[in-house]
């Protein structure tokens, strides 16, 4: 098997605002990051995927592009740009960037065009409708941010389709030359030399041609969300998304260097699979599989999930996993410490492409924010049901300083409570620490092709423990994780002969006095390992 680079990668997720400040004031640029990446590179990492840099008023934190094709003063210039690009190629680094189809900021010159008049060329690159006879909006759609997904323009008399804030309006990808010029921001970028791109809401980009109601939500309950008093039938998730995205794909695959796109898209597994195309048509590399995002942490579930997913791919398609992201709990607050070096150990060793959230390789976890100093708009405009992102974006602890080496200013959000021991350098000569974790991970993967793209066989989850195994050109590998805080025992396969223990996520534990019965092996509470069978 001669395997796509993406394939046998890790992906590590960057949130530029949170990352390196690199001129004090408080918020992360680019130059910041060009200065980490040789920590990224000793990591262990392939790629990076950066979330937004492009010029941006900054409503939802530069998910609002005022220009595709340039980068926002806050993280640098394009010079800042390509030194980082270039920086990380010398590193061996691959470089993903944030690509934001679905909507715009209200302040790019294109929805500038479109709302000056109901005649202008560029007013089809938008949503507009009518009003509904009574005035109001022209369907029950509604706001992933809560509210009406419609708002009103009083100078043309319409309303234009946002699905996240009104500052966010929906491009119309049903009109061509929308199309051209997206794809003309695509083609800026792979021609400056990047790797891939990650697609933002993939699902979202095109709505019914007729923009029926959605239906009601039977399982609504309150503390969800308002979004979801509806359920995104026509709002979402449309048959020609995957023209779409064959179209992207084709751009992509036209440049040299074995370009990628992975794409977001939080939809079932049967759904999820549609986006990898066909031999034909294909679309997405790989479309984000969030389950173990999602997941109740226990053995037969996650067993389960793993087995159900494997089952579901389609030909050729190659699986892929993540823990985290800038939108979701981190796995440390979700699950505690102690299991979250278990989570790391299942991340790094299934089958596929794993993503790392910043911050996730020391066991950082959400921050609390006081209201005062609460920027996330999603939090500001639902409070109090516990939808707010601003927790897992909180800076890069990388030593104990007052500014824990991020920056010499005000940080942008509050910096992690027990940064003073929650660090990069107070974790880089700790062989206990999560840092160090991490790092024998990402050698192990390195030093083993069955670890990376191996098959995956005898997924088994019961008495709290998860266990399966890998395997490549004459490798096994047997992984038992035990997601229980009270000691396990699990049975060896009768095909493994003479397990090699080559790492523990507990190795204080591993003394070499603890009692095995024959085929039978102890775990630790919260203990994963890794076994080299022969």
């Amino acid at each position: 098997m001669d395997p796509h680079w993406w394939q046998s990668a890790t992906i590590y997720q960057i949130y530029p605002r949170s990352f390196q400040d690199s001129d004090g004031n408080g918020i992360g640029d680019l130059a910041g990051i060009t200065a980490r990446l040789d920590y990224v590179a000793a990591l262990g990492i392939d790629a990076i995927w950066i979330s937004p840099i492009y010029p941006s008023p900054m409503a939802d934190f530069g998910y609002d592009v005022a220009d595709y094709c340039d980068v926002d003063p806050r993280f640098g210039t394009l010079a800042d740009f390509d030194a980082l690009l270039a920086r990380a190629h010398d590193l061996g680094l691959r470089v993903l960037l944030d690509l934001v189809p679905n909507h715009s900021s209200d302040r790019h010159p294109w929805f500038a065009a479109s709302r000056s008049s109901r005649a202008d060329p560029q007013r089809s690159w938008y949503i507009w409708r009518d009003p509904a006879p009574d005035g109001g909006p022209p369907n029950n759609w509604i706001s992933d941010f809560g509210g009406p997904a419609w708002a009103w323009d009083a100078a043309t008399g319409q309303y234009y389709a946002h699905a996240f804030l009104p500052e966010q309006p929906d491009l119309n990808w049903r009109e061509p030359g929308l199309r051209r010029a997206m794809y003309d921001a695509m083609r800026f970028w792979f021609d400056r030399g990047i790797d891939g791109f990650r697609i933002d809401v993939l699902w979202h980009m095109i709505k019914a041609a007729d923009f029926p109601d959605n239906p009601p939500n039977p399982d609504y309950r309150e503390g969800m969300g308002e979004m979801h008093k509806v359920l995104q039938l026509h709002s979402t998730d449309q048959p020609e998304v995957h023209g779409i995205a064959a179209e992207m794909r084709a751009i992509a695959d036209g440049y040299a260097g074995d370009r990628v796109l992975i794409g977001e898209i939080y939809l079932p597994v049967p759904e999820l699979m549609t986006y990898y195309g066909s031999d034909t048509a294909p679309e997405v590399h790989l479309p984000f599989n969030f389950q173990l995002i999602e997941a109740r942490w226990d053995a037969a579930t996650l067993a389960g999930i793993i087995a159900a997913y494997e089952a579901a791919l389609p030909p050729g398609g190659w699986p892929n996993w993540v823990l985290g992201n800038h939108d979701r709990q981190r796995i440390a607050s979700r699950i505690g410490q102690r299991q979250a070096r278990v989570a790391a150990m299942l991340l790094l060793t299934l089958r596929g492409t794993p993503t790392l959230y910043y911050g996730d390789e020391i066991g950082l976890a959400d921050v609390a924010i006081p209201a005062i100093q609460v920027q996330d708009p999603r939090e500001l405009r639902e409070p109090g049901i516990g939808l707010g992102r601003d927790p897992v974006r909180t800076p890069m602890p990388w030593d104990g300083s007052v500014g824990a080496g991020f920056t010499t200013g005000t940080p942008w959000l509050p910096i992690n409570p027990d940064h003073a021991i929650r660090n990069v350098a107070a974790q880089s000569d700790d062989a206990a620490s999560m840092l160090s974790l991490t790092r024998n991970l990402l050698v192990l993967r390195r030093r083993h092709a069955a670890l990376r793209v191996g098959l995956i066989r005898e997924i088994v989850g019961e008495d709290d423990v998860l266990r399966f195994e890998r395997e490549h050109g004459g490798e096994r590998f047997v992984i038992a994780l035990n997601l229980s805080d009270e000691e396990r025992r699990f049975t060896l396969p009768d095909h493994v002969e003479l397990p090699q223990l080559l790492l523990s996520t507990v190795p204080e534990w591993r003394t070499g006095g603890e009692d095995c019965d024959g085929r039978t092996l102890p775990l630790a509470p919260n203990e994963g390992i890794i076994l080299l069978d022969g």
